[in-house]
């Protein structure tokens, strides 16, 4: 028995133009013709077209579905790619999963990183942006250490006090931030060492790590900010031990 185009796309239930996209792709060979010319599709078709749309409900590309010939080869390596490309998509969105579910119990920003939903509430526009900068250049152990600082509760002096640095402010008010801050800093590297060397914690290079950081810090913080910034900083290497201090 022999078919049209038409009714061996309807058996198998696709399409004719799907019929002629495997034709011109090389996965389904042509029928002979009648001597009217029309097609005559055979079981040997039509089997071909079931097996090809089975492969494609599994997951395989067309590309490799020719790659692997005919189908009475075994396809051990093209099954393989494919389960290893299927479990990376169940691992995302797994992943995926877990993300929703801390926004939805923390009812917290799409934009807020995931690993600081849990401390997101009363975060400004700035405070995630520079915690999802964090997030994209340090490693988790160094996002944890971050956000259980941020879960411990403290006079928060030194932090205020740097939040709410006007950009005017003059030399003295600076200075006397800068100590404060200083010594805040201090404490947070004393229990976490990588803090003084945040290259350390990279899940990138050191350089590029530093650089996102500084970048992120130059545009999120005015300019009084900024100098109280690095004058703690210089503070703190005043302070150093010397055999502690970078060469």
């Amino acid at each position: 028995m022999a078919w049209s185009t038409r009714q061996l796309a309807d058996l198998a239930g696709t399409t004719v133009k799907t019929v002629r996209h495997y034709h011109r792709m090389g996965l389904l060979k042509l029928p002979d013709r009648a001597p009217n010319g029309y097609k005559q599709y055979q079981t040997t078709h039509f089997v071909r077209l079931l097996q090809i749309k089975r492969l494609t409900e599994l997951g395989l590309s067309l590309a490799q579905i020719r790659a692997m010939g005919s189908a009475d080869e075994e396809p051990d390596e093209a099954i393989r790619v494919l389960d290893a490309e299927l479990a990376g998509t169940i691992e995302r969105l797994q992943r995926i999963r877990a993300e929703l579910a801390v926004i939805l119990e923390y009812r917290v920003p799409l934009d807020t990183p995931v690993p600081f939903g849990p401390v997101a509430e009363g975060l400004s526009e700035r405070d995630r942006a520079l915690l999802t900068v964090f997030s994209g250049v340090l490693k988790d152990d160094a996002l944890d250490d971050l956000r259980q600082l941020m879960t411990e509760v403290t006079d928060g002096k030194a932090e205020d006090e740097f939040y709410h640095l006007p950009a005017d402010a003059d030399d003295a008010t600076i200075e006397a931030v800068a100590r404060h801050l200083a010594e805040s800093i201090r404490r947070s590297q004393a229990r976490f060492p990588w803090m003084a060397d945040p290259g350390s914690a990279a899940t990138h290079s050191p350089g590029f790590t530093e650089a996102a950081i500084g970048s992120a810090f130059a545009e999120l913080f005015n300019a009084a900010q900024l100098k109280a910034l690095a004058r703690a900083q210089a503070l703190i290497e005043e302070t150093e031990p010397p055999g502690r201090r970078e060469p």
